[in-house]
């Protein structure tokens, strides 16, 4: 019976003090508050769109669909939030930057082209050392000046629209190609947005390197304890600016998708705020915000729950105005009950109650 006991303990320990079980638990509250109330956000349905290729479409499609850029942005702040114990908050005016670069590229000096003036692959790339160039710019002041993170990527918060508007001479170029849009959108024959594909191939490289390499292992010795890391013959500094700029280059790859979606781009409201939900994404992980150890898988499914949210909200009507309140009430919620003391208590309820069973 003792033994009984102690397994049962043991599995309900080991659920409540896994760290992927908040997201979960997050999803399965809001998949179950979906089917209360209405039931038809389940449902997928085929359309024609306006190219007249076969498509799916509903909630659940543009829950992937959007949330496939907010997870490959959750990658990059989910190793800067570990080995550096601070945020990136530069996230949305980098996109804007990387995205007029390569608008800039793409589109060449006149914002109306007839034709592309560049390959389009030639312009990702330009925008992959654009935002590579801004984490490493972010990563500098951090690692090397040893500026607090959220302080040191303020800088480009402020600056960044306003220099992604230098860069095309403050026009909105458009981009003539419709091929460009199937970044943003549908490939042809393909029912599944493009943005999920995208995402996937983001998870399967960052997940073979942090496999087959020492980045995760370093990262998280850093984000622990530098000093130590230090003694042990790690360079601190250097692992701090490489996850400033891979989390550079996944800003890149959200900027394609962003401009890809409307082939054109608006520097003022271009991935408003969504650094926050970057953040959040990781602190909905259950990952540390002051650094250390990391799960990014978890990072990944809070990504996708956090843009769940945003989407229910939407469909039961929240005004736009009042979208952000609603968002970190829930959210305030679920970050608390991944804090470790409240999973401990958690844990210790369930322990006791077992016990109390065992001996009843």
């Amino acid at each position: 019976m003792a033994n009984n006991n102690k397994s049962g303990s043991g599995f309900f320990g080991k659920l409540v003090h896994n760290q992927i079980i908040i997201p979960l638990a997050a999803l399965l509250l809001l998949i179950v508050f979906n089917l209360i109330f209405d039931p038809s956000f389940f449902v997928i349905t085929p359309k024609t769109n306006s190219a007249g290729n076969p498509v799916l479409s509903g909630y659940l499609i543009t829950i992937l669909d959007y949330g496939s850029e907010l997870a490959i942005l959750a990658i990059g702040m989910t190793l800067v939030t570990a080995a550096s114990g601070g945020q990136d908050i530069s996230v949305g005016a980098t996109i804007a930057i990387c995205g007029s670069a390569l608008l800039r590229v793409l589109c060449g000096t006149n914002s109306r082209p007839e034709t592309l003036q560049a390959p389009i692959i030639v312009g990702f790339l330009v925008a992959c050392v654009v935002g590579m160039m801004c984490g490493a710019f972010n990563g500098i002041l951090v690692a090397y000046f040893k500026i607090q993170p959220m302080v040191a990527t303020l800088i480009l918060f402020t600056a960044g629209r306003s220099i992604a508007a230098w860069i095309n001479n403050n026009e909105l170029p458009i981009v003539p190609d419709p091929k460009f849009a199937y970044f943003g959108g549908f490939i042809p024959g393909i029912p599944v947005p493009a943005p999920v594909f995208i995402a996937v191939v983001c998870i399967i490289v960052i997940f073979l390197v942090l496999k087959f390499t020492t980045l995760g292992l370093y990262t998280q010795a850093v984000g622990i304890n530098p000093s130590s890391s230090r003694l042990n013959g790690l360079n601190p500094e250097l692992v701090k600016f490489i996850s400033f700029v891979i989390l550079g280059l996944c800003v890149a790859v959200a900027a394609l998708i962003k401009t890809s979606r409307l082939s054109t781009i608006n520097y003022s409201v271009i991935a408003k705020d969504i650094e926050m939900d970057a953040i959040l994404a990781v602190a909905l992980g259950g990952n540390p915000l002051g650094g250390g150890k990391f799960n990014m898988w978890a990072s990944i499914i809070g990504a996708y729950v956090i843009q769940f949210l945003t989407t229910t909200l939407y469909k039961f009507k929240v005004s736009s105005d009042a979208l952000s309140a609603y968002k970190a009430v829930v959210v305030i919620v679920l970050v608390v009950f991944s804090a470790p003391t409240v999973r401990e208590f958690i844990g210790s309820f369930f322990k006791k109650h077992s016990a109390k069973k065992g001996v009843a």
